[in-house]
């Protein structure tokens, strides 16, 4: 009788913990759904290009013990192919912003029902693709046919002053070249891009004496702290400490 008994017993708490793990399952689904519709009234990622996208993952087991506690430990964004402007707003100026991914740590809520948070830290990045910049500064600063944006040759990063970023970029600022036909020429020329708070800079000194400003929509406390060139892309690096999400 006695075995009998642990048996069932044991089949009962196997069941619960089924049943537990399930709705923990359901209700973090739930909660990142929520977080998503969230995001994209807030800060627009994704929500008005067809091909636009838009993820929330809560890590961590259980959630609904974290959202008893109203505090997560880790939770990631993960954003792409959603446009912004330039500042200024000039014509033909939107650019298409390939991914944006955060890294959001200690995360609170004063309630359940809060439609905001607050992280101690978050971490990410954003990349935009070479096709996307060449696109934009074509319908910018072309005279004559389409211009290309890519890393900086060698020749080009040995010219660059002391201080400042090396073989593609590094810190504040990134280099690039941009080549084509421009004005009746062939052109080549140096390029970069530096970054400020939620901002990032093209400079082409050689065809435009104006720089171009977009600024990327980020939760609040976040800054563009780096860009580098890389072979897939502009990587702009992002950092945040106290950041306030939602509001």
């Amino acid at each position: 009788m006695k075995r009998r008994w642990v048996k069932v017993l044991t089949i009962v708490v196997v069941i619960l913990a089924g049943l537990f793990v399930a709705l923990d399952r359901i209700a973090v689904h739930f909660a990142e759904k929520e977080a998503v519709a969230l995001v994209q009234e807030k800060y627009g990622y994704g929500a008005s290009s067809t091909d636009g996208r838009t993820e929330v993952s809560i890590h961590g087991f259980p959630f609904l013990t974290q959202a008893a506690d109203m505090r997560l430990d880790h939770v990631t964004l993960s954003a792409g192919n959603f446009s912004v402007n330039t500042t200024v707003n000039a014509q033909g100026d939107h650019l298409n912003i390939r991914a944006l991914d955060l890294e959001l740590r200690d995360l609170t809520a004063s309630s359940l029902s809060a439609r905001s948070a607050g992280a101690n830290l978050v971490t990410g990045r954003v990349v935009i693709g070479y096709e996307d910049l060449s696109g934009v500064v074509s319908r910018l600063l072309a005279k004559g046919g389409g211009l290309t944006v890519a890393p900086a040759d060698q020749a080009q990063n040995n010219q660059t002053q002391s201080g400042t970023a090396q073989n593609g970029g590094s810190g504040e600022e990134a280099r690039l070249k941009v080549s084509g036909t421009w004005d009746g020429r062939a052109l080549n020329t140096p390029a970069s891009i530096s970054v400020a708070a939620d901002e990032f800079q093209f400079r082409a000194p050689e065809i435009s004496p104006e720089p171009y400003t977009w600024r990327i929509p980020l939760p609040q406390n976040i800054d563009i702290t780096g860009s580098r060139a890389t072979p897939e892309g502009l990587e702009l690096e992002l950092t945040g400490h106290q950041v306030v999400l939602g509001g």
